[in-house]
């Protein structure tokens, strides 16, 4: 069997830069991917628009041509896919990593297709598969979604949006647009701070209208078929009538995998521990890149900051 120089496990923005890296530097590499190139990119809204213009987004110096001062989901698609394709980078997909394991100086890595033997092994899984739970009662509910596409299902329909962040205002302004009657309710005494600028006032000025209901300083308690029972500023239990949930109360990396890895997690945000001058962790030989480094804080990573991890961890495995 090859022993490849890398193994890059996930082939999102960071995993490409990666592989690009690699190749760059004629290193024999491999990316192992469980769903679509840049999965997660594919599974946000359809409309969503990044924070960060175009050429904070490019990665290995290709240009991100976008015609819109904020380039959106299907751009990014089209940028990231565009590179795989034009680059024939090596990559499987829809194959999912079950184990990594290290024999003497070469890692064994189990999918759920085969089997892969490599010098090195760079993880850059992100944290958009698995949603933070808020863990009451009906939550597992039909009518609860924790990842939010479009507004049409929504047309005419009451709707509870939970949490104050970037995903979760898109989603209540989008649904409301559509003729849904749309209430959040929120733990905090505020919108978050960390909203896009250019969206945060028209989310505070539907609220002050009275158009999207919100409750500050509030906690959904339980899901029902019909309704949701909340507990609002005044620490009083309130019930309202409801048709969906939308809880976008973020999204945690793997932390099993990154445990069964052997990679130790710190503190009470489970930070995975990494030298960040060179992005190995206290397995040597084991990388981590991009926003997967964060651990419970996912908003520390994005891609604008952490494209330089690709030519970090090659940097380091040529030292050696």
């Amino acid at each position: 069997m090859e022993i490849l120089d890398i193994l890059i496990i996930g082939a999102g923005p960071i995993g490409l830069n990666c592989a690009l890296e690699a190749r760059k530097n004629n290193l024999s590499y491999l990316i192992i991917e469980k769903g679509t190139i840049v999965n997660s990119l594919y599974n946000y809204p359809l409309y969503m628009r990044f924070f960060s213009t175009a050429e904070k987004l490019e990665i290995n110096e290709i240009p991100f041509i976008s015609a819109a001062p904020k380039p959106g989901r299907q751009e990014a698609l089209e940028y990231y896919q565009g590179i795989a394709r034009q680059k024939k980078l090596n990559i499987n997909l829809y194959e999912k990593v079950l184990n990594v394991s290290k024999r003497e100086e070469i890692f064994e890595i189990k999918t759920s297709k085969s089997k892969y033997l490599a010098k090195n092994v760079i993880i850059s899984t992100g944290f958009y598969d698995i949603p933070n739970l808020m863990n009451i009662p009906g939550e597992d509910l039909s009518k609860v979604q924790h990842y939010y596409t479009e507004p049409y299902p929504y047309a005419k329909q009451k709707i509870v949006v939970v949490g104050s962040s970037n995903s979760s205002v898109d989603a209540a302004l989008e649904t409301y647009r559509k003729g849904a009657e749309v209430t959040m309710i929120i733990r905090h005494s505020e919108i978050s701070e960390n909203v896009k600028y250019w969206v945060k006032p028209d989310i505070e000025n539907r609220i002050n209208e009275g158009s999207i209901k919100a409750h500050f300083n509030s906690e959904l308690l339980e899901i029902k078929e019909n309704s949701v029972i909340f507990k609002n500023e005044h620490g009083e239990t309130q019930e309202i009538a409801n048709d969906f949930v939308l809880a976008m109360t973020g999204y945690l990396p793997d932390f099993d995998f990154l445990k069964n890895s052997g990679i130790d997690l710190q503190g009470d945000c489970l930070n995975p521990v990494y030298n960040p001058e060179t992005m190995e962790s206290n397995i040597s030989n084991l990388y981590l890149a991009g926003v997967v480094c964060g651990g419970k804080d996912t908003h520390l990573w994005f891609i604008e900051n952490s494209r330089i991890h690709a030519e970090m961890i090659v940097r380091d495995i040529l030292s050696k």
